[in-house]
């Protein structure tokens, strides 16, 4: 009887340790995460450095950890996956070598895994998953960006932002109105109880026949609501609202038109902002209206996790794409670059 295949994964791109353990029979046997944003909240961003020292020291722990939970011991891996990019060179490096030492130690392989992918592949992780294939929505903190996916591996971008994405106008908008980092959790918490008819924000690039999209402008029409409020602490709930419901609207109309193109009718949204619920409710009622259907990742798993890695490393690593001993991390690397699994 073949044993089941287990990876390990590793993600440290930029401020979250996340180590899980995937089966390929099994699915998620286990996971576990340290988020850095009580650190960084007092510098209002993330600080590299800080980040990566944060990283040395939780790396090791989680890995035991996630050992114990599935209980079994690491000779019972069958290789590690890291995150080789794109994100914060200090950070990445230190999962790098952690997974390198380990797969040097335990003789088995070692899998460089794309962040960007792994969020794509992340609502493989549920019980209903989607089929392939289906247009993607990356949407987060560094990128936005609409993908034609046919298989694993097989990605064709059809748009992406021109400028902000959409997670860094939520930061820089909550910002504007004062709320702590992280700010996106917080704008949307606000946003709950404004109106959405008290501010009319613009749907960036919207009348443009692409599926492209741009966030700056928007976030200056945040900015002038701001300067021109007489009374911002009443209006700030409103001024929220309305921002979300325009990157809400505007979300929308750039996935129908890559749907459109495409010929496809699935939609799977990933990345650290699909767990806005305005967001996901907008889009799961768009494609409802097609008579199609949206896939999500759960709230833990839109933002970065270990869990990811490890799913994205087990099919990179039954896909033979393994690594020799070197370490190499990418701070920039483009989907396009990666091989058909």
């Amino acid at each position: 009887m073949v044993r089941n295949m287990r990876v390990l994964g590793i993600e440290s791109s930029c401020d979250e340790t996340g180590v899980a353990i995937y089966d390929d029979k099994e699915g998620l046997i286990a996971h576990a995460l340290h988020t850095q944003i009580a650190m960084h909240a007092e510098y209002g961003g993330v600080v590299p450095e800080l980040a990566s020292r944060d990283h040395i020291k939780r790396v090791v722990p989680l890995v035991h950890q996630v050992i114990d939970e599935a209980s079994m011991q690491l000779e019972d891996l069958d290789a590690i996956a890291y995150t080789a990019g794109p994100g914060l060179i200090g950070a990445l490096l230190v999962g790098a070598m952690e997974a390198r030492a380990l797969a040097y130690a335990l003789k088995i392989p070692a899998v460089p895994v794309h962040h960007m992918e792994g969020h794509l592949l992340a609502p493989m992780l549920e019980e209903n998953p989607p089929t392939f294939p289906f247009v993607a929505l990356l949407v987060s903190g560094g990128h936005t960006m609409l993908i034609r996916v046919d298989k694993p591996g097989v990605y064709e971008l059809l748009g992406q932002s021109v400028d902000d994405a959409a997670g860094e106008a939520f930061d820089k908008s909550a910002k504007l109105l004062g709320l702590p980092y992280p700010g996106g959790p917080a704008l949307e918490k606000l946003a709950q109880n404004g109106d959405s008819s008290a501010y009319h924000f613009p749907r960036p690039m919207a009348d443009r026949a692409n599926c492209d999209f741009s966030f700056a402008g928007l976030k200056t029409a945040v900015l002038n609501a701001v300067k021109a409020s007489l009374d911002l602490e009443h209006d700030k709930a409103n001024i929220a609202r309305c921002f979300t419901d325009a990157v809400a609207d505007t979300l929308c109309i750039k996935c129908k038109r890559a749907l459109k193109i495409t010929g496809l009718n699935t939609l799977v949204v990933a990345g650290g902002v699909s767990a806005n619920s305005t967001i996901r409710s907008s889009l799961s009622e768009m494609m409802q209206k097609r008579h199609g259907k949206a896939f999500f990742a759960r709230p833990q798993f839109c933002t970065d996790n270990g869990a990811m890695i490890a799913l994205a490393g087990m099919l990179r690593f039954k896909a033979g794409q393994v690594k020799d001993l070197g370490v190499e991390v990418f701070p920039r690397w483009p989907l396009s670059e990666l091989k058909a699994m």
